[in-house]
Order: structure tokens, then sequence, then C-alpha cells
């Protein structure tokens, strides 16, 4: 039904436009009787052997929804409904920013891509905190942060500290963005010096608190070995928990249309479809380099079960999903969830 009545209708809409009209309608599911459970039949798969612990969390399965999605989390228990074991959140800025000029958010429908220039819009992550408050999550949390665009490179660590600080008795875990491609030199973030600065005082902070979070960094597929390498070594000397591998491309490799067209939509970060192939290879050498003892979220171009089966036989610990989200519709995670139980079942014979 997705694909054939609403994903046609949607599609009608520019792409941000349809993005707030879905979620419009996600809060008016909230109002009728019975719709979330009745959601959560239709769309969950649960089964114990699809059940993984990572970083210390039990999930109740291996898939997960991307960051990007749910902005500024208001509606991670709407998007559990879909069978989601953890939803990440933001990316969550200090200060609210009200992100790049429209139109920022471009669907490549032919290659089942998406190209966005949103520039880590969000409402702050103090907004997501009073959300937080008031509406106990029933799905593992991720918060994702990030710095503000207007603070320089010099005093990231301090917007991080501050986001990390406000969301952490609020979240289960923490993912650092520091590979976005839309922010102005966010992803030189990702060269060791002033990773460390950054993420050496969140594990210091983290150590004043009563429960433990776990800390993942967020990479870019854009990177270099060499960048990689020292980051893996980075993670496994000083404590980080993993890696989330990776975020978008500024790379148009694996796109069809035409260069005029690539041109006409501009610069952006590209995830969907063309992305898989690249972001499955990214996933296998983090998991070689470290000989497998960092944790590992892949996401990128996920499409289906098999895809999903790749990138945890690659070393993934579990996936994220958010392209295929939007071109396949909710029923994709359930079909994800599916086909790993059969792959399961089928290797415990």
């Amino acid at each position: 039904m997705y694909r054939q009545i609403i994903r046609p209708v949607l599609f009608r809409f520019n792409a941000e436009t349809a993005h707030n009209l879905t979620f419009s309608a996600l809060r008016l599911l909230r109002y009728i009787p019975f719709a979330r459970a009745l959601t959560r039949m239709i769309f969950q798969k649960n089964a114990p052997e699809l059940e993984k612990e990572v970083f210390g969390l039990k999930f109740r399965n291996p898939v997960g929804l991307a960051g990007g999605l749910d902005k500024n989390g208001e509606f991670y228990n709407d998007l559990g409904n879909f069978g989601f074991s953890f939803v990440e959140i933001g990316s969550l800025t200090p200060e609210p920013q009200p992100g790049n000029p429209r139109p920022r958010l471009f669907r490549v429908v032919k290659d089942r891509a998406i190209i966005n220039r949103m520039g880590i819009n969000n409402k702050g992550v103090k907004n997501a905190v009073e959300h937080l408050k008031r509406e106990k999550p029933d799905v593992i949390v991720a918060g994702n942060i990030s710095k503000n665009t207007t603070s320089i490179n010099e005093d990231a660590a301090k917007d991080y500290e501050s986001a990390f600080a406000l969301l952490y008795d609020f979240v289960d875990m923490f993912v650092i963005n520091i590979s976005c491609p839309n922010v102005s030199g966010l992803s030189d973030l990702q060269d060791v010096s002033f990773l460390s600065d950054i993420v050496d005082k969140l594990l210091d902070l983290r150590m004043y608190f009563d429960e433990y979070r776990p800390i993942l960094i967020k990479v870019s597929p854009d990177i270099s070995h060499q960048q990689l390498d020292e980051i893996i070594d980075y993670s496994l000397m000083s404590g980080v928990d993993g890696i989330v591998a990776g975020n978008t491309t500024r790379s148009r490799d694996g796109l069809t249309i035409s260069p005029e067209k690539i041109d006409e939509i501009g610069n952006g970060g590209m995830s969907g479809a063309p992305l898989f192939a690249r972001n499955l290879e990214l996933v296998r050498y983090i998991s070689r380099q470290s000989g497998g003892k960092l944790p590992i979220i892949g996401v990128g171009g996920i499409m289906s079960g098999e895809q999903a089966m790749q990138m945890l036989d690659a070393g993934a610990s579990l996936v994220e999903i958010y392209s295929g989200f939007i071109y396949e519709g909710p029923s994709l995670v359930k079909r994800i969830n599916s086909h790993i139980l059969k792959s399961i079942r089928q290797k415990n014979k």
C-alpha cells in the first residue's frame, strides 16, 4: 500500500514538505484509539533470536533509525512502533539553529537516493530534553549531538560538552557527529587532534554521572584510510564504545541522472541506495582494522533484508536505515528483521 498509494501522494510534494506532512500524520495517530497498538501489531517482528546486547544495552532487534529523521527528539516512540529497536534523534546542538536556506532536501527517485544540505536545523537540545521528560521513551534512544554552525572548530568541544551534559540523563547512548558535510568545517573535526580534544572531555565528563552512557563516533565514508586508522586507534585506546559507519557523502558516484540534473540540485550530502557498497566496505574495513574489538553500527543505503544481513556479516553489530524507510516504507523494518531471523535460524540448524 505504501509504494502504490502513500508514496506517490507524498512524492507529489517537495521532500521537506512531505517530511513535515508525514510527521503531522504521526502526531495525529496519537489521538486515534488503538492506532499505536495496531501499528505495533502490523509492523513489529519480535523473537528471542533477534535480541542483541551491544554497548551494555539490550536491543530487541538489530535495526535502528538513523539520525536526521527525528531531528528534535519528538517522535521516537511513534517511530519505535514501526519496529525499530532504537531511534537516533538529532543532530542536536546546544542552541537552536535554522539550518541552510530552502530548498535543501532533494529526492533522486530513479536511484533511490536523497541529497540534503539541511545544515543541522533543530530546535536545540533543551527542547529535546523537555520532550523526553514529558514522554518516557519505550525504545532505546541515541542522542546525536553536534556543534552549532556559528561555533568555530577551536571552540567546538564546549558545544559538545554542553549538549552532552544537558542530554545525558535522558538518552541511552550518544552519537558524536563530527562528519556532516553540510556544516562548514564540521568534517574537519574527524582529524584526530580535533576529535580527541572533543571526545576526551566527554569521556571525562561521563565519569561524573551515576549511569554509564555509551559514546559512539559517527564517521564519513569520504574519510581517508589514514584518518580512519587514527580514529580506530584512538577509539580503542580511549574508551570510545563504538563507531557509526557512516554518514552521507559529498560524492555523486552511483547516480544515473544527468550531470546537468546533478548540478541543478547542487551541493549536499547524499544518502540512499548508491551509498550501500561504499559504506559496506567502510564497515568491513573498520571491523578488520579493529580486530573486531570495536562495535559498529552499519548505515548507508540499506534497502532490503539481504543488504542488512551483508552489513552484519561484514562486522556490524547493529544497522540503521533512513532513505530505505522513505523509499520502501515502514514495512521495510519488519522485512529486514524477518530476513535476519530466517538467516539466524538457518545457521542454527
